[in-house]
């Protein structure tokens, strides 16, 4: 199972798009998420007593209290695309683990991808919550000449967001396929729940980051 850095083959095409393994992955880890929360949100409505409905009351606590730290304010449309990355980036560990699975953000297009989401979403939070003026005027501050490096600051932690949870995710998928080449598939068990647990950090480490930026963007100029 060797993980891929931008190649991924093409299972199929559907005209002339092609559909690779990162891309089939990436709709199964959602179809995924789609059943398993589909099922959690029936559980809350129909057995909100059950223990279906407490773990969703629990995944929805924690990832509020997640945005509101690291943001720095509550804020219901941060929590939705927040929650979203989190969670996917969950789903695609849990499926990562699956024999001749491949993770797709064991995948740089995938992880570049993620990051890109971000990149998108931090100047949107900012023009809704401060407008364009308020927000673009913050660039040219505390002297016009800083434009550049706020530039670059943007496109350099996007690149940081995408290469590093591509790099742990790809470096936790080859040691376990190496572990499994050769000496089997038991052994590497305990090596394959580090993996999961690297995973569940990088995708929690993804998510404050996340909130970090956004949050920036959201309270940009509140102290002028």
């Amino acid at each position: 199972m060797r993980p891929q850095i931008f190649e991924s083959p093409a299972l199929f095409r559907l005209g002339p798009v092609p559909i690779t393994e990162t891309m089939a992955a990436s709709l199964a880890t959602t179809a995924l998420l789609l059943v398993v929360f589909g099922a959690i949100a029936r559980a809350v409505v129909r057995r909100p007593d059950g223990r279906m409905a407490a773990a969703g009351r629990l995944t929805f606590g924690f990832l509020r209290d997640l945005v509101t730290q690291a943001a720095g304010r509550p804020s219901p449309g941060l929590e939705i695309f927040a929650g979203t990355l989190f969670l996917f980036i969950s789903g695609a560990t849990v499926l990562g683990q699956l024999p001749g699975v491949r993770s797709p953000v064991a995948n740089l297009s995938a992880t570049a991808a993620l990051a890109v989401l971000v990149f998108l979403a931090v100047p949107a939070a900012g023009i809704r919550a401060q407008g364009v003026g308020g927000y673009f005027k913050h660039y040219f501050r505390p002297n016009p000449v800083l434009f550049p490096l706020h530039v670059v600051s943007e496109l350099s932690r996007t690149l940081a967001l995408a290469l590093r949870l591509f790099g742990n995710m790809m470096s936790g998928q080859l040691i376990v396929a190496l572990m499994v080449a050769l000496v089997g598939v038991l052994v590497p068990v305990p090596l394959m729940a580090l993996d999961l647990l690297i995973g569940f950090l990088q995708a929690y480490i993804f998510t404050i980051l996340t909130c970090v930026y956004i949050g920036a963007a959201i309270r940009v100029g509140e102290g002028d």
